[in-house]
């Protein structure tokens, strides 16, 4: 069998449809008790007009140039959203986003500054945390050690209490991931990132062989801060240019208790930082 990094259609592949059931799809589920979780090669095959053999070969990876209209009969067949749909065409054409830049422009620096006292910050494609004014790392409490969202949630124990829905946050981030690996897998930051995590943390590793996919997640950020008590904010992620680095404010209505909360957050001598480790690990 091809390893995982070398087959990441066919492992996409093997893990939908073992979670479609034959009902979901119009199939009688049988009798008695079936040794394949959710549809057997010869069932998605009836469905796509795909051979099995066919099908063998994509899983195995022994076929790694289906053409769009595979593509697509799987997609219908396993039931697949839009984000699926393209994390499926992602790892069949092996497309890469623009080369990543880290540069950022004195602007966006000051708007960090002019944002205050929203919490905000940069991020680059990977989500390594480039700048960022004082409130938005004091919102995430130990974030300027990690310097990495994504490590930062499965590595810090804090954010097992900083977030109370740290369980569902961490399944859409480890879906992010995953569709990031589909859209760059030749990244090699991004590669280190995820073995680093599926060695150290045992709830990345569960859920990366989930294979989900998504594009983000809500806006909506709930925190329980150990200086500041609890708090709800509405993020809004902007997009700078297509390199990868966003920008995501946090922000709440003027006058309410979570507004007064960033206000207590927030330390008026405290400058922007900019990172200088934009690589960090």
């Amino acid at each position: 069998m091809v390893a995982d990094n070398d087959n990441r259609l066919g492992e996409f592949l093997r893990a939908r449809r073992a979670r479609v059931r034959p009902e979901q799809v119009g199939l009688p589920a049988g009798l008695g008790r079936r040794r394949t979780p959710g549809l057997r090669r010869e069932e998605l095959a009836a469905l796509t007009g795909i051979s099995v053999d066919y099908l063998n070969r994509l899983e195995q990876g022994r076929e790694t140039n289906p053409g769009d209209g595979v593509l697509d009969a799987l997609a219908r067949a396993l039931l697949f959203d839009e984000n699926e749909h393209e994390h499926l065409y992602a790892l069949a054409h092996n497309t890469g986003p623009p080369r990543p830049d880290h540069t950022i422009r004195p602007g966006v620096l000051l708007l960090l500054e002019n944002l205050r006292p929203c919490p905000a910050y940069v991020l680059s494609r990977y989500s390594d945390v480039l700048a960022s004014n004082p409130e938005g790392l004091a919102l995430h409490v130990g974030l300027a050690e990690q310097r990495n969202t994504i490590r930062y949630l499965f590595r810090d124990p804090i954010t097992r209490d900083l977030f109370p829905d740290w369980e569902w946050l961490a399944r859409v981030t480890v879906a992010r991931v995953h569709r990031l690996r589909g859209e760059d897998p030749e990244a090699p930051e991004l590669a280190a990132l995820i073995e680093e995590l599926r060695e150290h943390s045992k709830e990345f590793a569960d859920l990366w062989e989930l294979h989900d996919v998504a594009a983000r997640g809500s806006d909506r950020r709930l925190f329980r801060h150990p200086q500041v008590g609890d708090l709800t904010l509405e993020a809004q992620t902007l997009y700078l240019g297509d390199s990868g680095l966003r920008m995501t404010v946090y922000q709440a209505e003027p006058g309410t208790d979570d507004h007064r909360a960033l206000l207590a957050l927030s330390d008026p001598q405290r400058p922007v930082e900019q990172s200088t480790d934009q690589q960090a690990r």
